[in-house]
């Protein structure tokens, strides 16, 4: 079994945030091929079915962005899981907006969510896709990806959330350094 994690925060409140592109990622696959992801299982909302030919848990911890990896160690380990079985979806407030970055691996570059699976699983060593959020002034980069989207960016949002799940698609069916290639910025 595959996992995919989109990085979010919980609740109403952060709901179109930047900071919650990975959810809407993993909010895009599930709608694309009828997996509900409701059920509540180590701090996370998860969902398992079908993508294309692979067995996927698709999970959106609850703990919020900076405790991430609290429901994430638990679930891949139940699930007898491989870091080489996951792969973390994030906003990167580094990279411009519909930008996306994979690694097969490395520091989070600043993001604690990142940070926070990277402690609990004991390694750096995970697949992650950056989705780019825009850069924003250093010192205001908390109301920046707490901040909601402007309506023109839009149309830019969407694409890069499209863009991210065909990303997720084929790294399930080539792996990370077919993913980085094809999606790279």
């Amino acid at each position: 079994m595959k996992i995919v994690v989109g990085i979010g925060n919980p609740g109403k409140r952060y709901a179109g945030t930047r900071h919650n592109l990975g959810y809407q990622v993993v909010d895009r696959l599930a709608e694309a091929h009828g997996i509900d992801v409701q059920r509540r299982r180590f701090d996370a909302l998860v969902g398992d079915g079908q993508v294309g030919s692979h067995h996927v848990l698709l999970v959106k911890p609850e703990t919020y962005v900076n405790l991430s990896g609290a429901a994430v160690a638990p679930l891949l380990r139940w699930h007898r899981g491989t870091t080489g079985d996951l792969l973390v979806v994030c906003d990167d407030l580094n990279l411009p907006l519909g930008k996306l970055r994979a690694r097969p691996g490395g520091g989070s570059g600043g993001h604690n969510g990142l940070k926070s699976v990277a402690q609990s699983l004991g390694t750096e060593a995970f697949a992650r896709l950056r989705v780019g959020i825009g850069q924003a002034d250093r010192r205001d980069a908390t109301n920046h990806v707490l901040g909601r989207f402007a309506p023109e960016e839009g149309p830019d949002v969407a694409a890069a959330v499209a863009c991210a799940a065909q990303a997720v698609c084929c790294w399930l069916d080539e792996g990370t350094e077919a993913m980085m290639n094809a999606f790279n910025a």
